[in-house]
């Protein structure tokens, strides 16, 4: 009898918040090129509405769900009409985020506040918000993108590593928690990617040719290159993998 191939995810619904743009949109298409539909989600209405274009120019099956993650009763209700209008979704890409870079005395209240609202919050409320229909299932997938600041520090993103940090360990002590209801949760830490939200470091001479010195590939990620962690993650082939980080960053965390 044949085996369908554990890495299929035909017939699976996935959210990608974040997914207008960058990694996200990058994972949203590798996860429907794998099969999965797919919903991205982030609070431009436009920008979305051209993501999703693209996509279904590809052939993917997809669509947006525009809101904010950072407010909580948006985020709930939001989840309660995807849920209530369509097929469960089984798999969760947390990959919404910012940084502020800059010294921390320079940090104000407001500043410290957005960035642990986006980064921590929003993963928060969006997961709370998916977690009992999973749960009654017994089966989910969720993936948060964490970053290489959940482990290690550079200068001027204090407030940034300290959101991706504690990411880090929502990730890990939320698979203890849902794992007695086959539902896993992993995070993926990027390295250094060639996307919008760093266009202020790829114009940095300096700091481009420090990052391809550091990183023993010898240069930056292609966003296309973080499909593949997400679907396996997403995927069956996953099913026995919770509570781990997944570092694609062409070897940066490996050297020293």
């Amino acid at each position: 009898m044949a085996v369908a191939h554990p890495f299929d995810l035909t017939g699976r619904r996935a959210l990608v918040t974040g997914g207008g743009s960058g990694l996200g949109f990058a994972i949203a298409r590798g996860l429907a090129q794998a099969g999965a539909s797919v919903i991205i989600n982030g609070r431009n209405a436009d920008k979305l509405a051209a993501a999703v274009a693209a996509l279904r120019q590809d052939g993917a099956d997809a669509s947006a769900a525009p809101f904010d993650v950072i407010d909580a009763t948006t985020v709930a209700d939001a989840i309660a009409a995807l849920e209530r209008d369509g097929p469960p979704i089984d798999i969760l890409v947390n990959n919404a985020g910012i940084n502020q870079r800059a010294p921390l005395e320079s940090f104000v209240d407001s500043d410290w506040r957005r960035l642990m609202a986006v980064n921590v919050d929003g993963p928060f409320f969006v997961i709370r918000a998916l977690v009992p229909s999973m749960k009654a299932r017994r089966r989910g997938k969720i993936i948060n993108i964490c970053s290489l600041a959940s482990d290690i520090g550079r200068p001027n993103i204090v407030p940034y590593a300290t959101s991706k940090g504690a990411l880090r360990m929502l990730t890990r002590a939320l698979a203890v928690e849902l794992a007695p209801y086959n539902v896993q949760v992993n995070g993926i830490t990027p390295g250094f990617f060639r996307t919008e939200m760093n266009e202020a470091l790829t114009s940095d001479q300096q700091f481009l040719a420090w990052v391809e010195r550091r990183t023993p590939a010898g240069r930056w990620g292609d966003p296309s290159e973080i499909a593949g962690a997400a679907v396996f993650l997403a995927s069956d082939a996953a099913n026995y993998v919770t509570g781990h980080l997944v570092a694609v960053d062409g070897g940066f965390s490996a050297a020293y």
